[in-house]
């Protein structure tokens, strides 16, 4: 069967990669078209769902369109509709092909698409029908804390399960993946699926201070810089900051810069001296634009106060600020202190510290105190949420001149999260004959720290006829490791330990609970393979002669035992018309009064079967040897009788010990042991005996009574 289904899956893939160079062509002809038909003079406006402050007319065409569909905003852009959207289309099923060729199934889409926005067709994908979804148990499940997509089990669609914001998943990074697996419970397989979030122009840039103020001393010397806050902008690429723009004034001007990590900021350039006589301020506004489809701008309001005199400007004590504090590090602690100097005097010298280039994610963490460059930790860090921070400080002094410096602050992992261990599947009973390797559970253990604390180790205990397999990244299954016997054990509570490598290392447990479910593996068994039995003759008909008993050692169903009487003949009639079985409990009865001078002997057997339709059986024999009333000796003036007794007798499997029992008397009577000069004797009685218990009672022999 292996072999088959890896025929299949080699099959199914050599398929699907000639479909996707199919589609690859076809995609190329469709992108050529798109160029072509846009590097005219007409200007498509495509919005995907975009979730912008952007002018009405933006707004406008985002209501003409909604989900995925695209939106062509431009006059006489109808020519481009139908090519752009398959451009689109194209973009994610290439997306789609290259990951179905790597072995990974991978989609494309953009950010910000509602909850229940379709990603893609995991069954097709899958080579599963859509309406076998829910028979074989195909569920999505996220690695994550949060469930970020869902299956639509009626379509077989892969959905968002809620909106997706790329600049609150990722960040600044350059790809956006989200992963997520496809349980198929029936066949106990799981597959890789990954998301690719892309950007969209849904953010405009904006500065953290829309009011800034300059102090600039009249003699300042002309082409004197001034940094400025730089806008930030979450978004990425083309759709991020641009470029920023100064309204006109002949006394300043505005220089961009380029960082090394790419980010630009902007520096007011004075282009010629300032006189505070002829005008004590200067107003300027500072936009900043990116290069989305449709551009989206912010704006900073700049006040420049002319002062008088000051020609030194703050120095930092070192160009880069580095430390490294462990994430259990207290509040309010001081973790740094950066020192600038200047060589003014007086309120020239004054200095004043803040954090020029920082997140927003940053300036709730660290607090700088502006008199004394300390920098200290306001909130508890965590390493999982944020290894490294990077920001830029600035010293800057009663005239506005200034000195900047790079502070990165390295956060170190402490071993401060126990291992998870989540139960995705379980198997509610294992039947017994399950052979090893059978699944009976799927797990997920994951740990939030890093390196070695957070690196696992699963054990399980070594007496459990059991073991963890490592199956996907973090996933492990629970796997039988050798037969089990419901006989023997019939539950099992299997613990799970999952234990980090850091120091000490933290660990948790979770308790397995795995039930063994009976098949129908043991045959009914007598105490012993041959009874014997001495009866009285004349006994009436009907009479309980004694109780045959076996034992199953299954349960429920596959232990309930029935009896049947083999087939025989004497004295050329069925043994059925001298004996019975009754079929509950084994009780055997004579169907006739026996006459010693006719009969002293017959042999018969009794079987045992169990309760299931395949069925299970077991024999023994049987003999009654009867004794002539004439045997018993008479007492001058007593009229004697016995008392009789059912004998009733098992065996059980292994040749166990012998059980025996007697009734209470009957109008038959039976003897407890043969006559003088008959013969060896019965067996004894075991007196743990608890066979046929509605007849038992303690063996005792009665005298010829009196009457």
């Amino acid at each position: 069967m292996a072999e088959r289904n890896l025929k299949v899956m080699a099959h199914q893939r050599v398929n699907m990669s000639h479909q996707c160079d199919a589609v690859v062509n076809r995609a190329i002809s469709i992108l050529r078209c798109y160029s072509r038909k846009s590097a005219g003079k007409l200007a498509p406006d495509i919005v995907r769902n975009n979730r912008t402050r952007s002018s009405p007319s933006s707004s406008a065409r985002r209501r003409r369109g909604s989900g995925s569909s695209v939106a062509l905003a431009s006059p006489g852009a109808q020519g481009l509709r139908r090519c752009a959207g398959r451009a689109v289309l194209c973009c994610v099923v290439l997306a789609v092909c290259g990951a179905a060729a790597a072995g990974q199934i991978r989609y494309l889409i953009p950010e910000e698409m509602q909850k229940g926005s379709f990603v893609g067709n995991i069954a097709q994908d899958l080579g599963l029908e859509a309406k076998a979804l829910s028979e074989r148990g195909v569920r999505v499940i996220s690695r994550g804390r949060t469930q970020y997509f869902a299956l639509n089990v009626k379509s077989g669609h892969l959905i968002t399960a809620e909106r997706l914001d790329r600049e609150q998943l990722c960040g600044r990074a350059e790809k956006c993946l989200l992963n997520c697996e496809v349980i198929v419970e029936h066949d106990m397989k799981l597959y890789g699926v990954e998301v690719e979030i892309r950007d969209i122009n849904d953010n405009a840039p904006s500065f953290q201070e829309e009011e800034v103020e300059f102090q600039v001393s009249e003699t300042t010397a002309p082409r004197s810089r001034f940094p400025l806050h730089e806008a930030h902008d979450p978004d990425l690429g083309i759709n991020s900051l641009q470029t920023y723009q100064l309204n006109n004034d002949k006394h300043f001007s505005l220089a961009v810069q380029a960082g090394s990590d790419g980010d630009k900021y902007a520096e007011l350039v004075l282009e010629g001296a300032l006189d505070r006589e002829e005008q004590a301020t200067h107003d300027l506004v500072l936009t900043a634009t990116d290069g989305g489809d449709p551009v989206r701008s912010g704006t900073a309001h700049i006040r420049i106060i002319v002062l008088d005199a000051n020609d030194n400007a703050p120095v930092f004590s070192q160009p880069v600020y580095r430390v490294d504090v462990s994430e259990n590090v207290p509040r309010d602690s001081t973790i740094l202190t950066v020192q600038a100097t200047d060589l003014d005097e007086g309120v020239n010298k004054e200095l004043k510290y803040s954090f020029r280039k920082i997140t927003e994610k940053a300036s709730k963490v660290f607090h700088l105190d502006s008199r004394t460059g300390d920098v200290m930790v306001v909130k508890v860090l965590d390493f999982e949420e944020a290894s490294l921070y990077e920001m830029e400080v600035q010293a800057h002094d009663g005239g506005g001149l200034f000195d900047r410096s790079k502070v990165v602050i390295s956060v170190s992992d402490v071993n401060d999260n126990v291992p998870e261990i989540r139960i995705t599947s379980l198997l509610s009973s294992v039947p017994e004959d399950s052979p090893p390797g059978t699944v009976i559970a799927l797990l997920i253990v994951q740990d939030q720290d890093a390196g070695e604390n957070g690196a696992v180790t699963c054990t399980i205990p070594d007496h459990v006829p059991f073991r963890l397999q490592k199956s996907l990244d973090t996933y492990y299954t629970l796997v039988t490791a050798r037969d089990l016997d419901r006989e023997q054990v019939a539950d099992y509570n299997v613990t799970v330990t999952a234990r980090d490598r850091g120091a000490p290392p933290l660990w948790s447990a979770t308790t397995i609970a795995v039930q063994v479910s009976d098949v129908n593996d043991n045959a009914p068994a007598f105490s012993q393979a041959a009874y014997s039995v001495w009866v009285s003759e004349n006994n009436a008909r009907g009479a309980s002669v004694f109780c045959a008993r076996a034992a199953d050692a299954d349960w429920g169903d596959n232990a309930r035992v029935t009896y049947w009487l083999a087939e025989g003949e004497l004295q050329g009639a069925p043994l059925s018309s001298w004996l019975s079985v009754q079929a509950e409990s084994g009780a055997v009865h004579a169907l006739r009064a026996l006459d010693y001078e006719q009969v002293r002997e017959i042999r018969f057997a009794v079987e045992a079967r169990d309760g299931r339709a395949a069925q299970l059986l077991g024999s023994a024999g049987g003999a009654l040897a009867g004794v002539p009333v004439s045997h018993f000796a008479g007492i001058d003036g007593v009229r004697a009788f016995l008392h009789s007794y059912s004998q009733d007798v098992s065996l059980t499997a292994g040749s166990r010990k012998s059980q025996w029992s007697f009734g209470p008397p009957s109008s038959a009577g039976t003897l407890p042991r043969p006559p003088a000069g008959q013969g060896k004797e019965p067996a004894p009685v075991d007196k743990d005996s608890k066979v046929c218990e509605a007849d038992q009672a303690a063996l005792q022999f009665r005298l010829p009574t009196r009457l």
